[in-house]
Order: C-alpha cells, then sequence, then structure tokens
C-alpha cells in the first residue's frame, strides 16, 4: 500500500518537542536524553503510536522510544501526542529506518523490543526485510542488554510461523508463545491493544503473540 504525502509533515516533525532529529547523537546516551537511568524499551514501527503512549503513560518506570520511518505516520502520533494531559515525559519518537538501529543504539542499551503487526513482506525474496528475519534478530542482538526480550504480536499466521522458525535457527530462546492471545490469562493480563489489534480482534480475527531472547 502507498502511503500518501503529507506535505510538511516532516518540518512539522522536525519542530516537535516529542521527536528526536539527530538520534545518533544519543547513542550510548539515552539516559542523558531522558534525564534517568530507567531502562529504554523501543516499538520498531510503531504507526500512529497508540500502543506506545498508552505504555508510556501506565509505566513510568521505563523510557519508551518510537521508530518509525515514514514522515506521514508519525506526523499522526506527534498529533494525538499533542492532546496527552497530561503528558507523561518518558516517550519520544524517531523517524528512521531499522536497518539503522545499531547507529542510534549502543550494545546492551535497549531493554525491550516491542514488534506489533509488521509488514509481512509476503513475497520470498522479501524476507529480509521481515522485522523478525534473522537479518533483524541480528540486529536487535547487538543492542538488547543480557536478559533483554523482543515482543511480537501479529494476525498473520505465515508470518507468525514464519517468525518461529527464524527464531529457532538463529539459536534464540523462546519464551512463551500462543496462536490465541485474547483467551491466554497469562499472556494477555495487562495487555496494551494497538489500533491494528483491536480492529482485527473485533473481525475475530486471533492474535498471535511471542515472546524471545537472545541465547
Amino acid at each position: 500500500m502507498r502511503l500518501r504525502n503529507i506535505p510538511g509533515s516532516r518540518e512539522e516533525i522536525a519542530a516537535s518537542r516529542f521527536a528526536v532529529n539527530e538520534p545518533e547523537m544519543n547513542k550510548g546516551r539515552w539516559a542523558e536524553e531522558f534525564g534517568n537511568d530507567n531502562p529504554v524499551r523501543i516499538e520498531v514501527g510503531m504507526g500512529k503510536g497508540r500502543f506506545l503512549m498508552n505504555l508510556a503513560c501506565a509505566n513510568s518506570q521505563y523510557n519508551y522510544i518510537g521508530i518509525e520511518m515514514y514522515s506521514s505516520v508519525l506526523i499522526r502520533a506527534i498529533q494525538k501526542a499533542q492532546v496527552i494531559d497530561p503528558c507523561p515525559q518518558n516517550f519520544c519518537f524517531i523517524r528512521m529506518d531499522a536497518q539503522d538501529l545499531e547507529t542510534v543504539f549502543a550494545p546492551g542499551e535497549v531493554d525491550r523490543i516491542y514488534l506489533n503487526f509488521s509488514d509481512p513482506w509476503p513475497k520470498a525474496r522479501h524476507a529480509h526485510r521481515r522485522l523478525t528475519s534473522q537479518t533483524f534478530l541480528r540486529r536487535y542482538e547487538k543492542i538488547l542488554k543480557p536478559g533483554g526480550q523482543i515482543e511480537f504480536k501479529t494476525d498473520n499466521m505465515d508470518l507468525f510461523d514464519f517468525s518461529l522458525e527464524e527464531i529457532a535457527v538463529a539459536g534464540w530462546n523462546l519464551i512463551a508463545e500462543t496462536r490465541d492471545l485474547h483467551h491466554i490469562p497469562i499472556l494477555s493480563e495487562g495487555n496494551i491493544m494497538t489500533e491494528y489489534e483491536e480492529r482485527f480482534s473485533l473481525k475475530g480475527n486471533p492474535i498471535c503473540k511471542l515472546i524471545a531472547a537472545p541465547a
């Protein structure tokens, strides 16, 4: 799906207090950006930001960074953030390609990575672009702290099967997994839904979730 360009969105993002414009300057220094030593958790492909901002509002003991590569999507998250009252100070956004994570985060600087309803890239030749591919798992492994985890949710069964296979081949530990999240009390307790999750659930689509960590 082609995303509609929104004139002036990049300029508005650059001027927003919620956006970090030169994130590579904070590599190894995110504690200074937030003004505390709380663990840093990131969402890769955050979309319009509902999930991340709800997490931030509910968990002041963590710092959250939302990563989105499309200006036309990120601007919607910024507009939502502007009307939160009171607005927590423990989140920010970055417009960047997830391929560049290692230029923004130092080894061991990230506590947890959230991947929610990522683009399935259904064609086989695009498999390396999937955010749960071995290519990306290697990137995550470099920035996660010891004991750090990824949490992945999707309604796409083929992508979920692919993700389980990639995690096994990469030698990661699969901590938990389900193909029906909303009917598994242990995993669904405290679950914060994304906009996609809510939409798909209302249609009766089961939601898959896995939690994994580097070995």
